[in-house]
């Protein structure tokens, strides 16, 4: 489980300190899981720490005044994401609270945790995808409760009154699912970093590590406060308040009723050759096709080669593309949940807000041996 991985990592952490004759087998493993994150540090050679100076960004030295904009009036909530450059420009900000929301796909093999340690933005926090979840099913980082959420996100120190800024390490990949959660949950307030991660490193912002292990031991309480709401034990005092907006997500018998009234565009964020049905299902036991009526959309369509979202013509062009209007609602879907919600920013960018995510997606659909699916014959 997630926050286990979360234990190992603080006990790593705390045995670095530790006399060596302490050691026994398995923090030794643990030991030297630590020691691999330092090598990754001396092998980074543009990693720089953070300078507490702060400097106006590049492209706005020339204003001083128009770079230390009014942060209340300079980000919209009609408008998902927010530039680099606006993030370091309004990075201290008081009511500002940027999360690093990495996650990756099990065959990547890259530990978000790890990487976050090694370099992240400047007092971010970290939120682990897989942790603040859903306990009672076994689909992957299915939607917590709404009390689970709130205790998790308390954890973290976030109150109602934050602005929040998500990001992840690829660019543009998982920090649209923590967005859309917040959104979820009634909290607006909330913009994807456009570029993430690498597009703040390739514009020579500075990145800092958790050497104080503070945003690490956040990131284990939330995981622990997950776990005491879904075994019915008390948590500490929650800063944040949930308002849950239930048609941001839809659930499988939603799901199954559109495929037959098609009330609802269904808009699939999965490969071609996966909704196609001609390449295998990354999980085992999972069926290959897709929902009856649903279209597809590949996520990486919406984003151009640096992992920011396309300028609004460009988006607007891929959903027409594809026979999407704006007129109609729409659902979106994807293998687990995750770059469905990158395809719901992409339409809020252009305009629509109200798109559901199923959050069970593939994964849950094609499992069901009474669910219908299409695939490329078949259609």
């Amino acid at each position: 489980m997630a926050s286990a991985l979360f234990a190992r990592t603080l006990l790593g952490h705390r045995l670095f300190h530790s006399s060596a004759h302490s050691l026994s087998p398995k923090p030794q493993i643990l030991s030297s899981l630590l020691n691999k994150r330092s090598d990754l540090l001396r092998a980074d050679s543009s990693y720089t720490k953070y300078r507490v100076s702060g400097l106006i960004p590049r492209a706005m030295a020339s204003s001083v005044a128009g770079a230390r904009a009014d942060f209340s009036t300079s980000a919209s909530t009609n408008e998902p994401v927010v530039s680099v450059d606006w993030l370091h420009t309004n990075l201290k900000e008081p009511d500002l609270k940027v999360v690093d929301a990495s996650w990756y796909m099990p065959d990547e093999q890259r530990n978000p945790i790890q990487e976050y340690q090694v370099a992240h933005i400047p007092g971010a926090l970290f939120f682990d995808v897989d942790g603040i979840s859903d306990r009672t099913t076994k689909l992957p980082h299915m939607l917590p409760s709404e009390e689970a959420f709130a205790a998790a996100v308390s954890a973290l120190g976030i109150e109602n009154k934050d602005d929040l800024v998500v990001y992840d390490g690829k660019g543009l990949f998982s920090a649209a699912r923590v967005w859309w959660m917040f959104r979820v949950f009634g909290h607006d307030r909330v913009w994807v970093l456009d570029g993430g991660l690498p597009r703040w490193r390739a514009s020579g912002y500075d990145v800092e590590s958790s050497a104080s292990g503070d945003a690490i031991l956040k990131a284990s309480a939330a995981s622990e406060a997950i776990e005491k709401v879904y075994k019915g034990q008390p948590v500490g005092p929650t800063t944040f308040q949930t308002k849950f907006q239930p048609h941001l997500v839809w659930n499988l018998e939603q799901v199954k009723k559109n495929a037959e009234e098609r009330t609802h565009q269904h808009i699939d964020a999965r490969s071609k050759a996966r909704f196609d049905g001609t390449a295998l299902e990354p999980r085992k036991g999972i069926r290959s096709g897709h929902v009856p009526g649903s279209k597809c959309i590949p996520f990486p369509q919406l984003l151009d080669a640096s992992g920011t979202v396309l300028p609004a013509d460009e988006l607007k062009k891929r959903f027409d593309e594809a026979g999407i209007t704006l007129d109609s609602p729409a659902v979106t879907s994807c293998g687990t949940g995750v770059t469905a919600c990158i395809l719901a920013l992409g339409l809020h960018k252009l305009g629509k807000p109200d798109v559901a995510v199923y959050d069970g997606s593939w994964t849950e659909w094609g499992a069901h041996s009474d669910t219908p699916v299409d695939t490329s014959t078949s259609s």
